[in-house]
């Protein structure tokens, strides 16, 4: 097992959604996504999966913030304290198979300020979830 070391205590962020229709949600996420998953239990007791889905980070954001987000992405105040937000490489063909899997559009996509092009959804238990997908400017400086 790897150790901390002082500037980066942590090594990963797991985001864990607890859903009663278990086999909708895997298929939304897995299908729709066009992941496979990175571990699986069925142990008798429960079924979880793991998704492997790239660099993590945790934004945190006051309630002025989440209200410019949301009327950026969505017209007006509407995620709940929690929202994902997933850069994937074409907006459009991740928007459509995450809609041929059940999710809600909110609002189609936008041009942010910032430069990417943002759509906001909803997954099938309700979750906020913000597809971005960052312009060229950005992907050639990093």
């Amino acid at each position: 097992m790897a150790t901390p070391n002082s500037n980066h205590p942590v090594h990963e962020l797991r985001v864990a959604i607890t859903t009663s229709e278990y086999e909708r949600l895997v298929k939304f996420y897995c299908d729709g996504l066009g992941i496979e998953p990175a571990a699986i239990w069925n142990n008798g007791q429960g079924q979880a999966l793991i998704l492997n889905m790239g660099k993590a980070t945790l934004e945190i954001f006051d309630e002025a913030q989440a209200e410019t987000i949301d009327e950026l992405e969505a017209g007006r105040r509407i995620s709940g304290q929690i929202r994902f937000a997933l850069q994937v490489p074409d907006l459009k063909a991740a928007m459509e198979r995450l809609l041929a899997h059940g999710a809600t559009l909110i609002h189609p996509p936008v041009m942010t300020p910032w430069g990417d092009y943002n759509v906001r959804l909803q997954d099938p238990d309700g979750m906020q979830v913000t597809l971005f997908q960052a312009s060229e400017n950005k992907e050639q400086s990093k």
